[in-house]
């Protein structure tokens, strides 16, 4: 059979069962089925995922942090999943057995003492998602959309990636028995990332386009032929990442803090955090919502544009240029879904350089955990936010860290080298950079050498621990 026809083994639409439906977040329209792009019928809007169960009169707010609670000493696979565990505020497939499940989710809420000090917030957290099997937290999402097109019965699923969604959907399909088709704008993509999708068997195809480029062909292929999709305009991808913030506020024993900081990029994880924070606020998990806040690279600041030139009322595309390769989106999706979170929560959106990126990114490294670079636009967003007052230094503020440090090495490498800016504009502020530095050093294979190299390092920074 050819891959084009209509065969058994993937329906066009997504079915909801159960008691969960879709909403259009432009017209409010209400269905049970969604088409393969994920828009409304009538007005041509994203869907979101709603369910008339989740009410504080079905689902009280003691019961369910209680039940939570205690799945975490079960070992049943759900209930091992960080995501799967909240499966209250989840849709429902049709049976456990569709499930595909990594152990996702459970990832770490650090202290940040050193950039405590350094910025002066006394109370600053890191959720570490960079933390999930495939190093970034579209693991979160990609659990839900997977299970789902398993349940549907779909043979192949595909996804227009800068990396992180690459990695992350081969490995979920390669679990649940499906193949994987990756579309990636060539030469614009870490190796690191694109290892991944290769290593899980992915039909990996290199475009000469850009991310957006990939993803309107990505949107024409699933049109045409029995494709799931699986980029984040899929609403079940929405619903397992916003599992990232009840998690979050079970660590903080549901006490909010004040700001939640996130990368912007295609922006369905600033919608999914937001999407959730709302959610349990209606089911008075938590008694307020704390202001949810987006950050962008200058090179690809879309989203910003769009709400300080068009007031949130129309998107302002970019043509997008910066180093943090899983934020360099130009035309991201689910900017409506994100302008409505930030102004519900009263967030605030900015943009830092490629230079402030890479000191924060640094500076993250240096609390013994990193991040990759995109990341680290939520340490480099802070400082602009604490200087613009939005932020006070007495406030709770958790940064989210979206992807591993190992996502993109070749920019840490370049970064300590002294090459990363290296014949291009923000080459005169390598100096200011110097101190945050550490390259490789070689040496004869000495004791001599290296004695006289500890010593050295002792003397230029005498306030670390004596060797």
């Amino acid at each position: 059979m050819p891959l084009s026809a209509t065969s058994d083994r993937g329906s066009p639409v997504s079915k909801a069962k159960g008691t969960f439906g879709f909403r259009c977040i432009g017209c409010d329209a209400l269905t049970a089925d969604a088409a393969q792009d994920f828009r409304c019928s009538q007005c041509k809007n994203l869907l979101e995922i709603t369910d008339s169960s989740w009410k504080s009169s079905n689902l009280p707010a003691a019961t369910l942090k209680s039940v939570w609670h205690a799945r975490r000493s079960s070992n049943e696979l759900l209930d091992l999943s960080g995501v799967w565990r909240f499966r209250e505020l989840l849709p429902a497939p049709e049976s456990a057995d569709f499930v595909i499940s990594l152990r996702e989710g459970n990832t770490p809420l650090y202290e940040l003492p050193q950039s405590s000090r350094l910025t002066g917030v006394s109370r600053l957290w890191a959720k570490h998602q960079g933390m999930n099997p495939t190093g970034s937290f579209k693991d979160a999402g990609m659990t839900v959309a997977a299970t789902f097109a398993r349940q549907a019965g779909y043979h192949w699923v595909a996804c227009a990636s800068t990396g992180n969604t690459s990695a992350s959907m081969a490995a979920y399909a390669a679990r649940g028995g499906m193949r994987s088709l990756v579309l990636v704008p060539e030469g614009k993509i870490s190796w690191s990332k694109l290892s991944q999708a290769l290593d899980y068997g992915a039909l990996t195809c290199q475009l000469r386009t850009d991310f957006d480029g990939c993803l309107r062909l990505l949107q024409e292929l699933v049109r045409r032929a029995p494709v799931y999709q699986l980029n984040s305009i899929n609403p079940f991808r929405i619903e397992g990442q916003k599992t990232l913030a009840i998690e979050l506020l079970e660590q903080l024993d549901w006490h909010p803090p004040d700001h939640i900081i996130v990368p912007g990029g295609n922006l369905g994880n600033s919608s999914a955090i937001g999407k959730a924070l709302l959610e349990m606020l209606d089911l008075r998990l938590i008694p307020h919502l704390p202001k949810l806040s987006v950050i962008q690279a200058e090179g690809a600041n879309a989203l910003v544009r769009t709400l300080r030139e068009a007031g949130g009322k129309h998107l302002v595309s970019v043509q997008p240029e910066t180093r943090a390769t899983a934020i360099r989106i130009g035309n991201p999706a689910s900017w409506e879904k994100a302008v409505r979170v930030i102004q519900a929560t009263g967030g605030a959106c900015e943009e830092v350089s490629e230079v402030e990126m890479a000191q924060a990114k640094a500076e993250i490294g240096a609390e013994g955990i990193g991040c990759e670079p995109a990341s680290a636009v939520t340490l480099a967003g802070l400082k602009k936010l604490l200087r613009q007052g939005f932020v006070k230094p007495e406030e709770t503020v958790v940064l989210v860290l979206t992807g591993n440090l190992l996502k993109d090495p070749d920019f840490t490498m370049e970064f300590h080298r002294g090459e990363l800016f290296r014949d291009t504009l923000n080459e005169r502020d390598n100096a200011a950079l110097q101190p945050l530095r550490h390259p490789p050093v070689v040496l004869d294979a000495s004791l001599e050498a290296v004695i006289q190299t500890l010593e050295r390092a002792e003397k230029a920074d005498p306030t670390q621990a004596n060797v």
